[in-house]
């Protein structure tokens, strides 16, 4: 099994920025594409990024240019800078690993103007 815990979740001003982190631990060996995804209130849950081991990354359109996914492999953890925060950016943020099916607990991000 796999076991994720995020971190770095908070309050922020809009125009502001935070770093959220991801760490895997367990039977991680075979990891290959990390994600995250977020869930604001009364909407579904929705992806935000991916990366794949060899560092190639993917982007929600509503987050390109914003948000920069980032890994380090040596320590099975994903990293989600956000830059530029805006009042819909606010949501619970997961980590998701497709391969083992696991969820994170969720870290909370709220924007506010």
């Amino acid at each position: 099994q796999v076991h994720l815990v995020e971190s770095g979740g908070g309050l922020v001003q809009a125009g502001g920025s935070l770093r959220l982190s991801c760490a895997a631990s367990g039977s991680i060996f075979g990891i290959n594409v990390m994600t995250w995804h977020r869930q604001a209130p009364g909407k579904q849950r929705e992806f935000v990024a991916a990366i794949s081991s060899d560092g190639s990354t993917n982007y929600a359109d509503s987050v390109k240019g914003r948000f920069t996914i980032s890994r380090d492999n040596a320590k099975s953890t994903v990293f989600l800078q956000m830059n530029s925060l805006k009042l819909e950016d606010t949501a619970v943020y997961y980590c998701y690993i497709p391969r083992h099916d696991t969820w994170g607990q969720g870290t909370q991000v709220t924007v506010s103007s």
